[in-house]
């Protein structure tokens, strides 16, 4: 069978491919050259302090200030430069380090320039004895801060491509330069500006993560603190679906006793009690599938009754036994309080207590449950620990506030939590209750007597 003489298949000769590598690298390199790789946004512009702020203006006014003088003064006395020449020298090699807080590569795209203008000038002076050339020390060491600074902004690219570009110049010059001419700095400088690239690279990367990792750790937080709610929620949830349930089967166990209770019903009626148990037991068993989905995996339902204000003395006796000073004020009559505000109410005082026993232990503590202008008001105002202490726990979740919150959230209420001036702390919730004239859902005048049987729960 006959091939081809052309094959399409195979890959590019390897001079090719090293030619096309080493066009795409130079060309990175150029456009690193030439294109700042951040904002001209100040360094350590996002500075908690207002002085962290200006330092990097002090300190390049302070670079300024002492280069401008110091490299007229060196070129004029030591190598014999004209002064109107030494002046220009100076300023353009000098001045730009104005621009590194800021403009750092700009910076260098004149004092680079102007460094290599300097050496051809000094070139065509006669060298003397301590002459050092092609980088005098002052335009070396100013050149070495402008290094410094690139390499806390720049990219790594960029620095490389730098310090190709001042080493390619230094090579250049000490080629050029007469037998008679010392060129150590040009050797010198190189040696010099790769460690700071790298002092400056290694810095930025290592701020550059700092800032990764605080981001991140805020993000966690977020996620933290959504996960949390959502906890609480399906605590809640969770609660109130016992309340939900008691309600439904008292509906249940009365739409079926009503035709026993009451006589002389007549078929429709019979058959819309019916229709109102099936109903009440259809939703029951939705209920209960929705609180599977609630559940933790490998979780058992309490089976015991949610608690209520009823019980309030109970928690309350037991975190005196736990060494909590605490005095309950309750109104005698609070008139009836439905379940959820019930449960709510409750829970409020427990976490509130809890966070008692935790942060401030051995605080004397004061619970009052009122009600007032159709509100349950419940207030927990707790003193200052007795004695100087560490808590039971120095950080907290902070589920105890966000429960009190939902379940406050939840009624249609209002929670006010914050630290008094003595030290202390205050919760104070406000939920409203239902008008004196209207019966709360599952008060004692709704279910009467009657007990939901096992089978509905």
């Amino acid at each position: 069978m006959a091939t081809s003489p052309s094959s399409p298949a195979g890959p590019p000769p390897p001079a090719d491919g090293l030619l096309s590598a080493a066009r795409r690298n130079l060309r990175e390199l150029a456009h690193g050259l030439s294109h700042a790789s951040h904002p001209s946004t100040p360094l350590l512009a996002d500075a908690p302090k207002q002085w962290q702020r200006l330092l990097p203006y002090v300190v390049v006014l302070a670079l300024a200030a002492t280069f401008i003088p110091v490299t007229i003064t060196v070129l004029t006395s030591q190598y014999g430069v004209p002064g109107a020449v030494a002046g220009a020298l100076g300023v353009a090699q000098a001045a730009p380090l104005l621009m590194l807080a800021h403009r750092p590569l700009q910076a260098w795209w004149i004092i680079f320039p102007a460094d290599i203008v300097g050496a051809l000038v000094l070139l065509a002076r006669d060298p003397g004895r301590l002459d050092v050339w092609p980088w005098p020390p002052p335009t070396l060491i100013a050149y070495l801060f402008l290094l410094l600074a690139l390499g806390l902004r720049e990219t790594r690219r960029t620095v490389v491509a730098v310090w190709a570009a001042t080493a390619a110049a230094g090579a250049v010059l000490h080629l050029i330069a007469p037998s008679d001419r010392a060129t150590g700095s040009a050797l010198l400088l190189p040696i010099l500006g790769a460690v700071v690239l790298v002092i400056g690279a290694a810095v930025r990367e290592r701020g550059e993560a700092t800032r990764r990792l605080a981001e991140q750790e805020t993000i966690s937080e977020a996620e933290r603190a959504q996960r949390t709610l959502l906890e609480e929620r399906t605590r809640i949830a969770r609660e109130l679906h016992d309340v939900v349930a008691h309600h439904m089967s008292v509906i249940t166990v009365q739409a079926d006793s009503a035709p026993y209770r009451i006589s002389g019903l007549s078929e429709p009626a019979r058959e819309e009690f019916a229709s109102i148990a099936a109903a009440a037991r259809e939703s029951l068993g939705e209920m209960r599938r929705l609180l599977s989905v609630l559940r933790s995996d490998g979780t058992e339902g309490d089976r015991a009754p949610q608690p209520g204000l009823d019980r309030l003395q109970q928690l309350v006796e037991a975190t005196v036994r736990a060494g909590l000073p605490v005095t309950l004020s309750r109104a005698a009559d609070l008139g009836e309080v439905p379940s959820a505000v019930d449960l709510s109410a409750y829970r409020i005082v427990q976490e509130a207590l809890a966070n008692v026993v935790r942060h401030a232990p051995g605080a004397r503590t004061q619970v009052s449950v009122r009600a007032a202008a159709g509100h349950l008001n419940v207030l927990v105002v707790n003193g200052p620990a007795p004695k100087p202490a560490s808590p039971l726990e120095s950080a907290g979740t902070g589920h105890g506030l966000v429960g009190m919150r939902e379940r406050v959230r939840l009624t249609g209420g209002t929670l006010d939590t914050g630290p008094l001036p003595d030290g202390g702390f205050r919760v104070a919730a406000r939920m409203p209750l239902p008008p004196a004239d209207a019966p709360a859902a599952g008060s004692p005048s709704d279910s009467r007597s009657v007990q939901p049987s096992s089978e509905d729960l």
